[in-house]
């Protein structure tokens, strides 16, 4: 009698078995990870998604702070004023080398004036002053080349020290004039904290231009003061090309 396991029928139910089984436990294997899939747990993984979850947040409260729409509205206006820009002429036609014997004359004939300065903070309108929206509105737009350096809403970088709550922006104006006109070097002390400087001059703006973003810059982010007016940028604009003002420079806003 013939053994069963040379028999072909039991070999061919014997395979067809076997397969079945391996075929059903892939199946059950391809059901269990499709429901169990989680999320990856490797640390580099769980690093990432908490990466992912701080960019959305900022990206989040930089579209409630400054929304596309109202970045697409301000560029046309800035471009056709960087267009339109050209540069301020010095009164006196000496060539202007930082360091210079001439430089460091003027800058202390600039310094020394103490009259002209004292003026331009004269003309500073009074406290009460109602401020118009539409100058509030100019100043936010060209707000935008300062936003870089001092944040969206003036709360300051590592390029910039904050004019949000500062004693510098709501001080005497000569200094923010001054300031937009020939630049600043050097340490400043802004809030208790100090902040070691290098602003460039920003003169290529006209006057109205100027007084609108000191004037926005006054009266944004908690701060409160007086507008600035254009008569002011232009009774100081004999400055632009001297050198970089330092904090001796300026007026002591405490």
């Amino acid at each position: 009698m013939e053994p069963p396991r040379d028999n072909p029928f039991t070999r061919f139910k014997a395979f067809w078995s076997g397969l079945s089984l391996f075929l059903l436990f892939g199946a059950l294997v391809a059901l269990f990870w499709m429901f169990n899939r989680g999320e990856p747990t490797a640390p580099e993984d769980v690093a990432a998604d908490a990466r992912r979850a701080v960019r959305a947040t900022i990206d989040e409260a930089q579209r409630e702070a400054l929304p596309p729409e109202a970045i697409d509205a301000v560029i046309p206006t800035l471009a056709e004023k960087l267009l339109a820009s050209r540069p301020v002429a010095v009164e006196t036609p000496d060539q202007l080398v930082p360091g210079s014997e001439t430089a460091l004359r003027l800058a202390e004939e600039a310094d020394d004036d103490d009259d002209l300065i004292a003026r331009v903070n004269e003309m500073t309108p009074p406290a009460d002053t109602p401020i118009d929206p539409d100058i509030m509105q100019k100043g936010q737009a060209a707000y935008i080349m300062c936003a870089a350096c001092h944040g969206q809403q003036g709360e300051g970088g590592p390029a910039g020290p904050p004019l949000a709550e500062s004693e510098w922006v709501t001080g005497p104006v000569s200094n923010l004039v001054r300031i937009q006109l020939r630049g600043l070097t050097g340490p400043i002390t802004v809030r208790g904290v100090e902040y070691d400087m290098i602003m460039a001059p920003m003169p290529f703006q006209d006057d109205e231009t100027i007084a609108a973003v000191l004037t926005y810059v006054r009266n944004s982010w908690g701060n409160e003061a007086p507008p600035v007016i254009p008569e002011q940028v232009e009774a100081l604009r004999g400055e632009v090309g001297l050198p970089m003002v330092t904090v001796e420079d300026l007026i002591d806003p405490n």
